[in-house]
């Protein structure tokens, strides 16, 4: 593979559970011109490793929303990596063209379904076949308003709960996102398997790298 592009905006898993990890490491081994760290909820630690990086630019926003995407502007490369199984309003097949004119590279890191041959809405199959497929904690909140109050809006977000981005939202397979990209002008370059998603027999961690189709 050709060297990381100078510019580069990444997804939602910026942040939540490594701090801004897969952004610092790319920033530190590659030479990265201006990079844009996209997520809801930035940490302390983020803001501190981000005051040696005025490269950086953190935007504390949706990364689905239309205005989040004119902020970035034109980018070499988007990094999506374990965001695509969260988005819902938009939904995962949607975020993907709000970036295509913007970008010549998507960098998509996600655990795919491998339990079906259709991608699935997850909470759509009922909070017991749900939990089948994502052994999480149905205790914890946002599962918990996911099925008991699935329409109230989120105080925060101003999402119904069963559209807020904490919780696993989507079975994704290989087939439906190839199409995806596809359709909206890009091909695969690159695609590694890289095994089982913890315990979730139904995923499985896949690597790929898309880049625009020349006309």
């Amino acid at each position: 593979m050709r060297a990381l592009p100078r510019r580069i905006a990444k997804g939602m898993k910026g942040v939540w559970g490594i701090d801004g990890a897969y952004t610092f490491y790319t920033i530190r081994t590659y030479p990265i011109e201006r990079a844009f760290l996209v997520d809801t909820d930035m940490t302390p630690i983020v803001r501190e490793n981000q005051r040696t990086m005025k490269h950086l630019s953190l935007i504390e926003e949706d990364f689905g929303k239309r205005s989040t995407v004119e902020r970035i502007g034109n980018v070499d490369a988007v990094f999506l990596f374990d965001v695509l199984l969260h988005q819902v309003d938009p939904d995962w097949d949607e975020i993907l063209p709000l970036y295509a004119d913007q970008t010549s590279s998507f960098l998509i890191y996600n655990q795919q379904f491998i339990a079906g041959t259709k991608t699935v809405r997850l909470p759509d199959l009922g909070r017991e076949q749900d939990f089948e497929h994502v052994r999480m904690d149905a205790d914890s909140p946002g599962y918990k308003n996911l099925f008991e109050r699935p329409y109230e809006m989120h105080p925060r977000y101003r999402k119904p709960y069963r559209d807020v981005h904490n919780v696993w939202q989507w079975g994704i397979t290989d087939d439906d996102l190839l199409a995806v990209m596809e359709k909206i002008g890009f091909r695969l370059l690159y695609r590694k398997n890289h095994g089982r998603f913890s315990d979730f027999t139904g995923f499985e961690n896949h690597a790929f790298v898309f880049t625009r189709q020349m006309s």
